[in-house]
């Protein structure tokens, strides 16, 4: 894959923000810009850059400490002190610094060990004079869901550290007032990727989360509204904090985001309910190989193709060319007749059309014999419905009628666990981490 200059531009955009708010909140000694370069440097050299499609990418940990400067420099919050900005600063640039993680979801202990087996971070954050007790304590309270057993292991390791502080030992209204600070960084770190941007970003982010989180598409509608309502009603007092401190065009972003997955929720339960009352149907089509496909045809495809997540998007620059290759296998989803509105397809051809990532080694590659079956595609809303099962049988048929003795694909790990003990019996060809989204293969 090659380097994306927009993700690499957006990074130094972002590390120039942080750098220029640092200094205007009077955060002006040289460690900090040395402390934030090294862990940009560090993050980038093990794939978390341009290469890692996860939320919690090296986007999301500089939106964090940028946003925390915005909520510290607003004034608005008066019991916050200069040295509290300085550790949640410090706090929220190490928040999620994991260069060796196994999943996107953060693990506060392993980011902890990361800060203490480091040598050089370990000096760096000497250098500021602050506690890194009292950091470690801001980063365990970012742990979330913030209930349960997750938040009782983490109360013990956070009492832990207040113990071992000179600050915070025996001293109750101390350790309050750190545990506030850490509250205030929680919202920032849930927020922050949903402030600085429209809803199209805030859609880009969810599908992010999904994906690292191996969530079917289905759900990521009604999971993104039942987290933005834990924000904004269980969470409401401290949200609305610091939703008060950012500029207006930030806090109108994430209104205007929370609305629109709620109207999305809304209009995916009336599709729902009309297919439940049969007042709707899915017609799959076997679209003829060869046939030209008209404009509005492929723009439509185009459209549908343009919502899956990035990763999902094979042969992105040559999609509307392979649309009219003789040897592509499409199958499309329509509403009601065969003349209907398509919702949805499922789109591949020969293995040896797609250049796959390069730590794929197929051993049938050049053999002709199998096909590769894209992600498939559906339109928002369509999801949950079996629109998804019905395209891939379909497409499945025109294969082994084209001869196929092999199917390639890509899916989630627990998809294909439980393929290998179907009729399918499906075998994994390649692993990868932390996606855990998989190369897989069938026998036609």
């Amino acid at each position: 894959m090659e380097k994306s200059s927009s993700t690499t531009s957006n990074t130094k955009h972002l590390r120039n923000k942080i750098l220029e708010l640092a200094e205007k909140n009077g955060l002006t000694e040289p460690y900090y810009k040395t402390i934030l370069d090294y862990t940009i440097a560090n993050l980038e050299s093990n794939d978390f850059a341009e290469k890692y499609y996860g939320y919690h990418n090296i986007d999301h940990l500089l939106e964090v400490p940028f946003c925390t400067l915005l909520v510290g420099g607003s004034n608005k919050i008066h019991n916050l002190s200069h040295d509290d900005l300085k550790y949640l600063f410090i706090a929220a640039i190490f928040h999620d610094f994991e260069p060796d993680k196994i999943t996107d979801k953060p693990n506060e202990e392993n980011v902890l060990m990361n800060l203490q087996i480091d040598t050089k971070l370990k000096e760096l954050i000497l250098d500021t004079g602050i506690d890194f007790e009292i950091v470690k304590v801001l980063i365990y309270r970012t742990a979330y869901p913030w209930t349960g057993q997750l938040k009782q292991n983490t109360e013990a390791s956070i009492q832990r550290c207040f113990e071992t502080s000179e600050i915070t030992r025996n001293k109750p209204e101390k350790q309050e007032h750190y545990m506030w600070l850490g509250w205030i960084l929680s919202i920032i770190d849930r927020t922050a990727s949903y402030v600085l941007g429209d809803f199209s970003k805030a859609m880009h982010v969810a599908k992010m989360n999904s994906h690292a989180l191996a969530w079917h598409p289905e759900v990521l509608v009604q999971r993104s509204v039942t987290y933005f309502e834990e924000i904004t009603k269980n969470e409401s007092k401290m949200s609305q904090l610091v939703l008060e401190c950012l500029p207006i065009d930030m806090q109108n972003n994430f209104t205007g985001t929370v609305q629109k997955f709620a109207e999305l929720r809304q209009k995916e339960l009336q599709i729902a309910d009309n297919f439940a009352n049969q007042k709707l149907k899915f017609v799959p089509i076997m679209e003829f190989q060869g046939i030209k496909k008209t404009a509005e045809f492929a723009n439509t495809l185009h459209s549908i193709y343009m919502e899956l997540p990035k990763p999902l998007r094979f042969n992105e620059t040559n999609f509307m060319d392979s649309l009219n290759d003789s040897k592509t296998i499409l199958t499309t989803l329509r509403l009601d007749n065969v003349n209907g509105d398509v919702v949805g397809f499922a789109k591949g051809g020969p293995l040896e059309n797609y250049n796959l990532r390069s730590e794929i080694k197929d051993e049938n590659f050049d053999k002709k014999n199998t096909v590769f079956l894209e992600p498939i595609a559906l339109r928002m809303g369509y999801w949950g419905l079996g629109a998804g099962h019905t395209l891939r049988q379909i497409f499945l048929m025109q294969a082994h009628t084209l001869n196929f003795n092999f199917l390639t694909s890509f899916a989630f790990r627990d998809v294909i666990e439980k393929r290998t003990k179907s009729m399918e019996k499906a075998e994994f060809v390649f692993k990868f981490d932390p996606e855990r989204w998989d190369y897989y293969r069938i026998e036609l």
